[in-house]
């Protein structure tokens, strides 16, 4: 009896948990969204409209955000999601790209520095 008693109160735990589990909605699109906006925020803070092969991937982020936006609405929560993860994806991407400009920029900038050292010093350049 005292078996049957445990068993019973087992699967109504298990029973409400499930139903509980499917009851929940998930997160808001808002909230689901913050990490592609906060990406994008980024992106924008570090430069990456200013560097044309980063300022795709934002431009493409900005996209896939909207298009989430409308899938959300639509109640394709599935593909909202996975086009929320493009969108951080690309912002990601983007955030990349223009570090990696600047990067390029101060280590041609670090040569023309030392060629100036060298010119002023009247050292041979070398190339």
């Amino acid at each position: 009896m005292r078996q049957v008693s445990r068993a019973v109160t087992a699967v109504s735990f298990l029973l409400v948990a499930a139903l509980a589990g499917c009851a929940s909605s998930g997160p808001s699109f808002s909230q689901s969204s913050e990490p592609s906006k906060s990406s994008i925020r980024a992106a924008e803070e570090v430069g990456a409209t200013k560097v044309p092969s980063a300022a795709l991937y934002l431009q493409l982020a900005k996209e896939e955000l909207e298009n989430a936006g409308a899938l959300a609405k639509e109640g394709k929560k599935e593909l909202a999601a996975s086009m929320l993860k493009r969108a951080e994806a690309d912002a990601e991407l983007a955030i990349a790209l223009s570090h990696e400009q600047a990067e390029k920029t101060e280590a041609e900038k670090a040569v023309e520095r030392a060629r100036q050292l060298r010119i002023d010093n009247q050292l041979p350049i070398e190339e």
